[in-house]
């Protein structure tokens, strides 16, 4: 068995959309999707091949054969379909105040079973990127559906590489199935462990007694050498702008405090350097992600926006600052406010402990004129279609309007030719470059830590640990 250290614990309704690197390897151990991402493409998975019609709307999916739950039943074309039924429900998909996320993509889609291996699936609208939502469709066995239904989180029946063994407050195992399509990880049980501090995990990994230790501190966890692996975080730590009413409606305003900003100093002075400069909407890991330094510092040329915006004088904004998700907002918003004092702007921040009322304020559009926030999809399309399209004014959508990317994303989303979408996406970074939705500043560097050398080792592009793929890690120690 090898044991990974984690700051938190817990398994939820894996129909729930989420984003917690704590959850997701518990959750692609247990559980099997249609397709795997790799890098910025996808692979077979439950699906060992697919097809789509050039408009978009008609998927056709053919199946391994003989593949079961862990109850023994068979994970067949109905049990997929039912699986995706269920993720579209509008109780389902929910995630920090964002409810029915699957629903927005699935919902009124139709199934057909053509034979127990073959499954049509007919959207109500074109999407093109429909895998980057199947890639977190997780196949659950319809026999626990009632029990999950319930909040029986202890339910978790799948046809993945690890079955679920025990699961208690401060550590979830799961044992490998013998035998599973995709082939036999290299360890025979995984047991995922709490620890909340992360000096205690980085001693428990040194001393042997855990294998793997999660969201490591990057400075102290230099003293591993080479056990240690950074990897660059997806997540795009940013500032959603009030886009709806009050100053930063006017783009000219959104420009200048992309101008003001100096991303590598607020790297260095609130991440101590554990971080990357962002300068687009997606971080250099997404699909169609475009090239260029986008708004570098000129804070020159952002006095003359403020100007011209009529503010010369000088301008308040109000800001909405949570205390956690990310945990530096409070820092961040401090370095924020001094380096916006160069060119004139103030900062009146609003503190808000409890966060997930946070989450639903932002998914209200209550906020003020701004608020630190994250954006976690590894789905451009997602980001586009969730945060950026004024005509589906989605959750985290805060008045931003552009037709010019708005008709990008029409032809996106209709085009099934990965090369020429991620052409289209490009063009959609560029425009967003130019008319900023966001105050975009880093994606976070994230440490861990792995018993031995293993010079080999990546993480995924998604930063969550694939357990089925890891090395062989039992019996190992320092």
């Amino acid at each position: 068995m090898i044991v990974i250290a984690q700051a938190r614990v817990g398994i939820h309704d894996p129909h729930d959309c989420t984003d917690a690197s704590d959850e997701l390897p518990i959750l692609h151990a247990i559980y099997d999707t249609l397709v795997r991402r790799v890098g910025q493409d996808f692979v077979p998975h439950l699906a060992r091949q697919w097809s789509v019609t050039q408009d978009a709307r008609h998927w056709t999916f053919h199946l391994e054969p003989d593949v079961a739950f862990h109850d023994g039943t068979p994970c067949d074309a109905e049990a997929v379909a039912a699986s995706l039924q269920r993720m579209a429900r509008e109780d389902k998909g929910y995630t920090l105040g964002s409810p029915a996320v699957w629903r927005q993509y699935l919902g009124g889609a139709s199934y057909r079973i053509v034979d127990p291996v073959t499954l049509t699936v007919t959207l109500a609208h074109p999407m093109a990127d429909l895998l980057d939502v199947l890639e977190q469709g997780f196949i659950v066995s319809p026999a626990v559906f009632g029990p999950l239904d319930t909040k029986d989180y202890t339910a978790q029946i799948g046809t993945g590489p690890y079955c679920l063994t025990s699961v208690a407050a401060d550590q979830i195992t799961a044992t490998r199935v013998a035998t599973h399509f995709a082939g036999l990880p290299a360890n025979t049980a995984v047991t995922w462990r709490r620890v909340p501090d992360s000096n205690d995990r980085l001693a428990l990994l040194q001393e042997g007694t855990v294998q793997i230790a999660n969201s490591l501190d990057f400075d102290g966890s230099r003293i591993l050498g080479d056990m240690r692996h950074v990897f660059l975080s997806p997540v795009a730590i940013i500032y959603l702008l009030n886009a709806a009413k009050g100053p930063l409606a006017d783009g000219r305003l959104r420009q200048a405090l992309a101008l003001a900003v100096d991303r590598d100093a607020i790297v260095q002075t609130v991440m101590q350097g554990a971080a990357e400069p962002l300068h687009g909407f997606v971080s250099p890991r997404h699909f169609g992600t475009g090239e260029g330094a986008g708004r570098t510092c000129d804070r020159t040329r952002a006095r003359k926006l403020l100007a011209e915006a009529g503010y010369a004088d000088g301008l308040t904004l109000e800001v909405d600052c949570p205390t956690r998700l990310p945990d530096e907002a409070e820092r961040l918003t401090t370095a924020l406010a001094e380096q916006l004092s160069h060119v004139g702007i103030s900062l009146n921040v609003h503190i808000h402990p409890e966060r997930e009322a946070y989450a639903h304020m932002v998914r209200r559009k209550e906020i003020r004129d701004l608020c630190v926030f994250d954006s976690s999809p590894m789905s451009t399309y997602r980001v586009l279609y969730e945060k950026i399209d004024a005509r589906v004014a989605g959750a985290w959508w805060q008045g931003y309007h552009n037709p010019d990317v708005e008709r990008l994303i029409d032809q996106g989303r209709g085009t099934i030719d990965r090369n020429k979408r991620a052409g289209i996406w490009r063009q959609a970074y560029g425009l967003l470059q130019e008319d900023p939705a966001w105050l975009t500043l880093y994606n976070p560097l994230r440490v861990i830590g792995i018993a031995r050398q293993h010079p080999d080792f990546e993480m995924p592009a998604d930063g969550v640990i694939d357990v089925a793929r890891l090395p062989a890690l039992e019996g190992t120690a320092p």
